[in-house]
């Protein structure tokens, strides 16, 4: 039987290269991932974490392709998690005139955690874009 996919597409009016580096910063990733950061060196083979504010993993995988600006992809397992498979995340950013496309598939999911994963992308995705393009906007108005 299939497992079911979240795809995710947004424009954001931000270069491919600040996209990139807002999707891999450490600091960066704490401003829209709510509560915690990723930590990964963003290496092939890497180990990616997301890190709680207590400091403790919630979910950890392996960085499966990093090809900057342009395609980045990890495994993802949560630490409690009771299969042994874990899901993929994969992010692909591409050039569409002054906007950078942000595709988002995860795969590999069971229904749901399908739910309740889309839910959390949608809402850091969004706070995403939404800090990209208000910095960006900021730096004109300054």
């Amino acid at each position: 039987m299939d497992r079911p996919t979240f795809v995710y597409v947004t424009y954001i009016a931000t270069s491919l290269e600040q996209l990139w580096d807002a999707l891999t910063s450490e600091a960066f990733t704490q401003q829209y991932w709510g509560e915690g950061q990723l930590q990964s060196d963003w290496q092939v083979g890497a180990t990616i974490q997301h890190i709680n504010p207590d400091g403790e993993p919630d979910w950890q995988g392996e960085v499966l392709q990093s090809e900057p600006p342009h395609r980045l992809a990890y495994s993802f397992q949560p630490l409690d998690a009771t299969e042994n498979q874990p899901s993929h995340v994969q992010f692909e950013l591409q050039q569409y005139g002054t906007l950078v496309k942000l595709t988002l598939i995860h795969n590999r999911l069971d229904a749901q955690s399908c739910l309740t994963i889309s839910r959390k992308w949608t809402a850091s995705l969004s706070h995403l874009k939404h800090l990209l393009e208000i910095a960006d906007g900021l730096a004109l108005v300054a």
